[in-house]
């Protein structure tokens, strides 16, 4: 039986963002952050939009939710019962019995797949939407009008009237008893989606989500009677909340967070989504950055490049471009003449693994190309399928796999919600200071002993400590008649040269003989 892995999530909370870090096993998998104060945009947040402008020819139109990229709906993405949305939006305001009007409106007459936009949208027109895909690049948000309302173990879906049952609960008798549960309480005009976490949920537990979702929907009916410009209706609870309400179960180990405000806000969700799990928050008072402490920061440096390095030298390497990722998997490695068909297999299963990681990771979606080792053996090429097909399971993203093609190339779509996660690994080099271009090597020795006899002549000093690269400290003292040795003998000083790896190749620093920097 395979052993359960160590989940934990650890959260890093600073003045000006907020950054998310899973890890199974100690080995980060996942990662995200969100920006303090601001106005963002987010999957899941419900506005009512003012229709910019009708694209006929593409059967859609621009609707301005307040975002400087007017954000984008499609004809097909107006759902089924837009028209009860629709004319509920129209018909609601201040004096109205809101409950009532939402009661008495029909949703029967559902919008023909085959339609026009322009039948049934205006400009100017107000609208209500949701957000399915955050701005990327140049693009605006994408919208829907099929508002839904998601919650720990159901999804509530205002003017629906179905209940349908995650396909992942398996017994019938389950099924049968979530059914009859929800149909039970649901009031009308409503419709539900039971996800997997509720198999096993008392009825109690789900009466009490279904009302606080109900509640969150109609909280926002004064908004839309008292006001038709555009506005935010309710949001997605906090991105700390909806991570937890996601991946949180009963493998999660521990939940580590370093602000005190946020770890009350993590442990009164936990409690009341799994009270017996309240215990696996914890807050972080270490001395050293929490990401620091839990091996974060290096993990993000070592896997957020260009090049991501894997076992025995081996490598991918990743590009974005604006329509598709790419991904090259390299061997780095050579073999012996008869052996190139193995090795190709066995670096692709471990490339494989951690491009797996690498889409969670940065959340890359849309079109990725991936390209494999060659291989020879047809097995060989569907058992690497059948591996990729296996890892990728465990991935809540939608996506489609396809069998390599006769090229060794796989491609993979991967439902894309928000702009990929980059992160600028490179620093800055302290010799050019990103320039390029440093002082030339062959006398780079005469500038030192420029210093080295102003500080002699000028300030009387007679005892140094020199530090540089250990490549430089190695050049400087090597030989019996070192150049160390002769400028000790020209200047009538002593000097002791300290390799430290901390210093750029063309660095230096004087000391005197107390160890204290030397100012110029």
């Amino acid at each position: 039986m395979d052993r359960e892995l160590e989940k934990d999530l650890i959260i890093d909370v600073s003045a000006t963002e907020i950054s998310f870090a899973l890890t199974e096993d100690h080995r980060l998998i996942e990662f995200s952050k969100e920006q303090n104060g601001g106005k963002s945009f987010s999957v899941g947040d419900v506005y009512l939009g003012k229709v910019k402008k009708i694209i006929p020819s593409l059967n859609a139109a621009f609707i301005d939710i307040g975002d400087e990229k007017d954000a984008f709906v499609h004809y097909l993405d107006l759902g089924f019962n837009f028209k009860a949305f629709d004319y509920f939006a129209k018909q609601i305001n201040p004096n109205c019995d809101y409950s009532s009007l939402y009661k008495r409106t029909r949703f029967d007459e559902i919008l023909e797949k085959e339609g026009k936009i322009d039948k049934y949208l205006q400009q100017g027109q107000p609208i209500i939407v949701q957000i399915v895909k955050e701005p990327i690049s140049t693009k605006g948000s994408r919208l829907t009008s099929e508002i839904s309302i998601a919650g720990r173990n159901m999804v509530l879906l205002p003017f629906g009237d179905k209940i349908s049952i995650s396909q992942k609960i398996s017994s019938k008798e389950e099924r049968r008893r979530l059914e009859r549960l929800v149909h039970s309480i649901l009031p009308t005009n409503y419709g539900v989606i039971i996800r997997t976490a509720a198999e096993g949920k008392k009825a109690a537990v789900l009466d009490v989500e279904l009302k606080s979702l109900i509640q969150r929907w109609e909280s926002c009916w004064d908004k839309i009677a008292q006001s038709k410009s555009t506005q935010l209706l309710f949001t997605e609870t906090s991105r700390t909340t909806t991570i937890l309400r996601d991946l949180l179960n009963d493998s999660f180990s521990n939940i580590y967070v370093n602000d005190e405000t946020v770890f009350h806000e993590v442990k009164d969700y936990v409690m009341s989504i799994a009270p017996d799990q309240e215990k696996i928050v914890k807050l972080y008072k270490g001395a050293q950055p929490i990401f620091e402490h839990f091996d974060i920061s290096r993990q993000i440096k070592s896997s957020f490049g260009r090049v991501v390095p894997m076992k025995k030298g081996s490598y991918i390497i990743i590009e974005h471009t604006e329509a598709m990722h790419v991904i090259d998997v390299n061997s780095g490695i050579r073999v012996k003449q008869g052996e190139q068909e193995q090795n190709a297999y066995d670096v692709n299963l471990v490339a494989a693994e951690e491009i797996v990681r690498q889409l969670r990771l940065r959340d890359m979606g849309g079109i990725i190309i991936i390209d494999f080792i060659d291989m020879e053996d047809n097995e060989h090429k569907n058992l690497l399928y059948k591996r990729m097909v296996e890892l990728m399971h465990s991935d809540r993203a939608k996506h489609n796999i396809l069998p390599l093609t006769r090229f060794g190339l796989m491609q993979i779509t991967r439902q894309r919600v928000r702009p990929v996660t980059e992160i600028d690994t490179m620093e800055t080099c302290p010799s050019c200071s990103g320039t390029g271009k440093i002082n030339s090597s062959l006398i780079f020795d005469e500038t030192i002993e420029r210093y080295l006899a102003f500080y002699v002549k000028e300030k009387g000093i007679k005892s140094f400590t020199l530090s540089v690269n250990p490549i430089i400290e190695a050049y400087l003292t090597k030989g019996l008649f070192s150049i160390r040795y002769k400028w000790c003998q020209k200047y009538k000083c002593s000097i002791k040269v300290k390799a430290d790896s901390g210093l750029a190749l063309m660095q230096f620093v004087w000391a005197n003989k107390n160890g204290e920097k030397i100012e110029d």
